[in-house]
């Protein structure tokens, strides 16, 4: 609504997927745009003009602009911030012997996001902090988003942390970009994605998915309660909740089967051929991808998190005494031992190490080589180097690109206005021009160019992805 010199218009759609704010002030020659996520203080930006009836016919043509593509005029604080539940869980004192510590980060705060690969290990913290380190452990950056990090995944060559605030930040480039907004009333547990196509799942027990261009494909509500678990393959969506796991179609959300897993699932993981999932009733069950419960990997409390070596020969599991598990493919536990930092809310392995981030906000590298694991148990350990944060200035998301006149090597994309949306097509020849390109919404201005690294069919086609940078081409 309009009081005086401020205008304000709130966009939140039947999907839930955009639920944002836009005002703006206009006091003489100076004008102040203050936009956002409802609920939330938002950016503000003040420009200056050089006489009053140039700042109104400016304030003017921006109101149009934002009614032409939905917002309507709202009252401030009719709306309510999204729900959001901080997974605050106790966590007790481990009583097995200690395990090989290599390193170990403190983030700052209780840690759910953990991705490893060849070149960096990601710890998101409930500050909203998100850090990168080498495989030996040296912080080599830092990001900082506007909410508690929720988890990290990866999609091929893209890292995604998905935020409090609602949003999915594509951490890929120079800096943070929303790439996904998921529904106002969707109480974020846990997310995942897969060739583009984003999965959530939901205090209430629900599961929504979402394409590409941010808008939901589907939403479901599952037997259970509270699932955490959600993973996403090319055939379906896999969501654990308090009833067990259950599988769905992924184009059209038709349920395939479900698996009773004997107790409330917390987190599952995924591989080629089965998913694994952990329960509050002490065990991770493995469910192969085709719907039948064949192994059960029995734990002393309730798992907070697990993971699989690649080749499946071992199963690791994390508890919510500070202990960490591991097992063979059959289910024969081979050893138990103390983390020293918490309990684990998120593990990945790789390459004979295990990546664990934790209730005390660390991120720890465990060897879990056969030889290291034999010392541990004889009491031999590792001497554990307590990595420390550099003083590093924090990336933050931006809703702004750098401008360049030269393209270089980059492909040229344009957005455009289809009469629906603004959609984003590649210029540059060789490439399908009919075909959308993921972008994110935030800098989509129409009839501009913009210049990016590259772009990437996806596997299922019919869109591009952007990879790296993008500037914009003046």
């Amino acid at each position: 609504m309009t009081t005086g010199g401020t205008t304000y218009l709130e966009l939140s759609e039947d999907s839930g997927s955009a639920h944002k704010f836009y005002e703006i002030v206009v006091a003489g020659t100076q004008v102040s745009v203050r936009f956002g996520r409802i609920g939330e203080q938002g950016q503000t930006k003040v420009s200056s003009f050089a006489t009053e009836e140039k700042a109104q016919a400016a304030a003017a043509k921006k109101v149009g602009e934002k009614v032409r593509k939905g917002y309507i005029p709202a009252v401030i604080g009719a709306r309510a911030k999204r729900p959001v539940t901080r997974r605050a869980i106790s966590s007790g004192r481990s009583t097995a012997k200690s395990a090989p510590v290599l390193w170990s980060f403190d983030s700052g705060a209780a840690a759910f996001g953990i991705f490893v690969d060849e070149r960096r290990c990601w710890v998101g913290n409930e500050n909203g902090d998100v850090f990168t380190l080498t495989p030996a452990g040296v912080v080599n950056g830092r990001y900082r988003l506007p909410d508690a990090v929720k988890c990290i995944v990866a999609d091929d060559f893209w890292i995604y942390a998905g935020c409090d605030d609602g949003r999915v930040y594509d951490l890929s480039g120079k800096v943070p970009r929303a790439a996904y907004d998921i529904a106002t009333d969707v109480d974020i547990y846990w997310l995942d994605i897969h060739d583009g196509i984003l999965g959530v799942s939901d205090r209430q027990g629900g599961i929504t998915v979402i394409d590409y261009e941010e808008e939901s494909l589907w939403s479901r509500r599952s037997t259970g309660d509270s699932g955490w678990m959600v993973r996403v393959d090319p055939t379906g969506v896999y969501h654990g909740h308090s009833a067990g796991v259950t599988k769905y179609d992924l184009d059209n959300g038709n349920a395939l089967w479900q698996a009773d897993t004997g107790g409330a699932v917390l987190f599952g993981w995924q591989e080629a051929d089965a998913v694994y999932a952990g329960t509050a009733r002490s065990q991770v069950r493995m469910v192969t991808k085709s719907g039948r419960a064949e192994h059960t990997y029995q734990c002393d409390a309730a798992v907070f998190s697990c993971a699989t070596s690649p080749d499946g020969r071992y199963i690791f599991a994390g508890d919510n005494y500070s202990s960490v598990y591991c097992f063979d493919a059959a289910g024969n536990r081979l050893w138990k031992l103390a983390t020293g930092c918490g309990s684990a809310y998120s593990m990945q392995y790789h390459d004979d190490k295990l990546y664990l981030v934790t209730t005390t906000g660390a991120l720890a590298c465990l060897d879990v080589s056969e030889a290291a694991i034999r010392d541990a148990e004889q009491g031999v350990l590792p001497a554990t180097i307590s990595v420390k944060a550099p003083e590093i200035s924090a990336v933050v998301p931006s809703s702004t690109v750098e401008v360049t006149s030269d393209a270089g090597s980059g492909v040229i994309v344009e957005c455009v206005n289809d009469g629906r949306a603004l959609r984003v097509h590649v210029v540059s020849s060789g490439y399908k021009h009919k075909w959308n390109v993921q972008f994110p919404k935030d800098i989509r201005r129409p009839g501009t160019r913009y210049v990016v690294d590259g772009v990437s069919e996806s596997a299922r086609g019919g869109f591009y992805r952007v990879r790296g940078d993008i500037r914009q081409l003046s």
